[in-house]
Order: C-alpha cells, then sequence, then structure tokens
C-alpha cells in the first residue's frame, strides 16, 4: 500500500534550470565576458558545475567546496576561497531572486495530501539551502518532510539515499512512490532500491520509459 510520495526539487518541483539560465545571463556582463554566444557559456557552467556538485554528493569536497570548485574552473581562475565566495555570490543572489515553483507543483502536492498520503521531499543538495528555496517558492507549506542529501550518507543515485530517505520517514521502500525528472537520479535508482518510480519528463525526452508523465497533473494516485 502506497504510504508517501517522495518528490524531487530541481526541475521537478522547481524551475532550477530557468532561474539558473537567468541569473547567469544576468551576471556574465559583471564578469566581463562576452554574451555573442550565451548558450555556450551557460553550457559551460553546466558541465563544470554537474561536475562539481558530484563530488560533493560523493563527499569528496564540501557544499562550500563545490562552489569554489565551480568558480574557478569556469573562470580558468587561481582565486582564493574569499575571492572565488565573493564571485559565486554574485551569481547565487541572482539565482535566489529567480526561484519559482512550475505552476503545477503545489496544486499536486495539495492533491497528494488529501489523498491521505504523506508528501516527502529527497533532494540532492544541502537542506539549509533546499529549505530556503522551498520557502522562497511558496512551497514549503505543503511538504511533511525534507530528507536532503547533507543528511544521509550519500546522494542520489546511490542506494544509501533511497533507503536512508526510508528510514527517516519510518516507512518501508515498497510503500514509497518517488517522482522525479532525472532518469537515474529519480528513476532507475529508486526502483533497484525498491521504491515505485516515476519520471517527470517535461520536455518529452525520454520515451522509452515505461512510467513517465509530461506533467505533475498527469500523475495518478490510489483512490
Amino acid at each position: 500500500m502506497l504510504k508517501v510520495v517522495l518528490f524531487d526539487l530541481d526541475d521537478t518541483l522547481v524551475d532550477q534550470e530557468g532561474a539558473s539560465r537567468a541569473a547567469l545571463l544576468d551576471w556574465f556582463p559583471e564578469l566581463g565576458l562576452d554574451l555573442d554566444d550565451p548558450d555556450e557559456l551557460v553550457a559551460a557552467w553546466g558541465a563544470v558545475s554537474e561536475e562539481a556538485y558530484a563530488r560533493y554528493q560523493r563527499r569528496e569536497i564540501t557544499f562550500l567546496d563545490q562552489r569554489r570548485v565551480r568558480v574557478r574552473e569556469f573562470l580558468g581562475a587561481d582565486a582564493t576561497d574569499a575571492e572565488a565566495d565573493e564571485l559565486f555570490a554574485g551569481y547565487l543572489s541572482r539565482y535566489e531572486r529567480a526561484w519559482r515553483a512550475f505552476d503545477d507543483a503545489g496544486p499536486t502536492l495539495r492533491r497528494v495530501r488529501d489523498a491521505g498520503l504523506v508528501v516527502a521531499l529527497l533532494t540532492n543538495g544541502d537542506g539549509a539551502h533546499q529549505r530556503l528555496k522551498l520557502e522562497r517558492t511558496g512551497l514549503a507549506g505543503h511538504i511533511d518532510m525534507v530528507v536532503a542529501s547533507s543528511d544521509l550518507p550519500a546522494g542520489k543515485p546511490d542506494p544509501r539515499a533511497y533507503s536512508g530517505a526510508c528510514d527517516i520517514l519510518g516507512v518501508a521502500p515498497d510503500t514509497v512512490l518517488m517522482v522525479g525528472d532525472d532518469v537515474q537520479k529519480d528513476y532507475l535508482g529508486p526502483l533497484d532500491a525498491g521504491l515505485g518510480a516515476v519520471l517527470l519528463d517535461r520536455a518529452d525526452r525520454h520515451p522509452e520509459v515505461e512510467h513517465r508523465i509530461r506533467t505533475l497533473t498527469e500523475l495518478r494516485l490510489p483512490r
């Protein structure tokens, strides 16, 4: 019997990609970067960010260090910690101002609660940072429990992330449904760990996935 719907946060409930792009396009001129090809710059930032964040999830570096790594590698600069922190702050302030929940997020969270299910979050990130995001986007009041990778031995898709979340929630894996936008972290990983899973595929990139939805309004709940 389903007891918990476990949502991912970034690009599932909150438009992280859109917020990041808006922040970058406003930040780049401050860095003196040429915007003739903004897509290339955005992609370059995304590549270094993904690798640095993966290192943080593997506990190779701290959350703060992954920010510094992103700045240094993107700019090719031998910046001190203080200099890297100051540079990253220029991006972070813009990124936080651009946070927006998807239109289908709040109504879906309310619908899950109305069905008598626990609404929980499993997010790869620092707990304080992600809780701030929920507050800023108006979603915090719709979430019963937040489990961040900073609370766990490892982040998604490490099996310990899903088992750890279930332990914190006090439920068996087979009573949990994971919903998120990443094939490995939010679909295959949970299935391998014994959870149910539905892929949120807003851009229709993964037609090969059996259990997928295009919007959160398509999420089916037991009656």
